[in-house]
This record gives structure tokens, C-alpha cells and sequence, in this order.
């Protein structure tokens, strides 16, 4: 068994990054410092939140992220009156998110480009990966693996007419979506 490292000290809990759909959108205003107060209510350590779309750095004795999510969404929609779906990941997990080769690099790098990570509950089936790789297009691209989705702007070819909602529809499983800036920020705080 290996021991993680972070910040220079050895936990014996576990750190996890909750991705939390519906705060700060829709008229679902949540100040930050009442989301940790939320999530140290419900007995976890070290919370932080980073930028106010709803992400949610946290240590907890639990190993089962499935565990988690099901605690942090009935806690949230007893305290905010609205589902909150929530998705788990572990910073290692984010690593290999992040070094995923889902495209090109010189796709990724290529001036106006933008690269977004979804965050999913389940693998989506064949079908639903099949519905998502046809909406493919000069401006959008998409590739899945297992939990997470690929979504590749080119911003330079034109204006995206896709959003979120659209792509949670055909995938057919519940996901919320990251700038991989986000995501490399919140990992590159842990990661040695």
C-alpha cells in the first residue's frame, strides 16, 4: 500500500474533490463560506472551495466515493431545499484525468481552443457514447472514457450551440462540466 503525500504532511484520511451541479447557476446562489460550513456539518476536514461553481476540496475517513456522493446530496437538498447532484473524484483520480490523452496535443494547445472535463455518475452506454460522437462537428469533438467526457471547443471555427443540458441528455446519465484549468488548478494544490 502506498502513502500519499499532501502539503507536506501524511493524511490518514482521504482527500476528495466533490464537483456539485446547480450551485451558482439557475438562480441557485450559494455563498462559499456556507457551502464549508455545510460540508463540516456533515464531519468532514480540511474543507475548502475553490472559485464559486461549486468545488468542494474536503478529507474524509470514508473510501467509498459512492458513499459520499449519496451523504452530500440528501445533506445538500435537506439544507438548500433543491437537488444537488454531486460528483466525486480523488486527487489521483484527477491526475489521471488530467493526463488522459483524449486529443491531440496540439488540438488542445492551439490558440481559442478550450477543453472541458465532464464529470459523470456512470460509464454511459455504447448507444448513448455513439448519439454523443455524432454531434461531433467542425467546433465541437467529444471523447469518453469510462466516468468523464471530453469536450473540445474550437472556438476559432465558431460559436458552440451546444451547452451542457444537451450533452447530460444524450450521454443519459447526470454530469456537470469543468474548465481542465479548474481542474488542473484544484489538482496542482495537492499533487507533488
Amino acid at each position: 500500500m502506498s502513502v500519499r503525500v499532501f502539503r507536506g504532511s501524511v493524511l490518514s484520511d482521504m482527500k476528495y474533490v466533490a464537483f456539485l451541479r446547480a450551485i451558482n447557476v439557475g438562480g441557485h446562489i450559494v455563498k462559499m463560506d456556507h457551502l464549508r460550513s455545510l460540508f463540516e456539518s456533515m464531519g468532514f476536514a480540511d474543507v475548502e472551495t475553490f472559485i464559486a461553481s461549486g468545488n468542494v476540496i474536503f478529507d474524509s475517513k470514508s473510501k467509498s466515493p459512492n458513499t459520499l456522493e449519496k451523504k452530500i446530496e440528501k445533506q445538500l437538498q435537506q439544507a438548500l431545499g433543491y437537488e444537488v447532484k454531486t460528483f466525486i473524484r480523488t486527487i489521483p483520480a484527477l491526475a489521471e484525468v488530467l493526463a488522459y490523452p483524449c486529443f491531440r496535443r496540439a488540438e488542445l494547445v492551439e490558440a481559442g481552443n478550450i477543453l472541458h472535463v465532464g464529470f459523470m455518475s456512470d460509464t454511459p452506454t455504447q448507444t448513448a457514447i455513439k448519439k454523443l460522437a455524432s454531434l461531433a462537428d467542425d467546433v465541437n469533438d467529444f471523447h469518453v472514457d469510462a466516468r468523464e467526457v471530453y469536450w473540445l471547443r474550437r472556438t476559432g471555427a465558431g460559436e458552440s450551440e451546444y451547452a451542457g443540458g444537451l450533452l447530460e441528455k444524450t450521454l443519459a446519465t447526470p454530469v456537470t462540466f469543468r474548465n481542465v484549468n479548474t481542474v488542473k488548478k484544484i489538482a496542482g494544490k495537492y499533487l507533488r
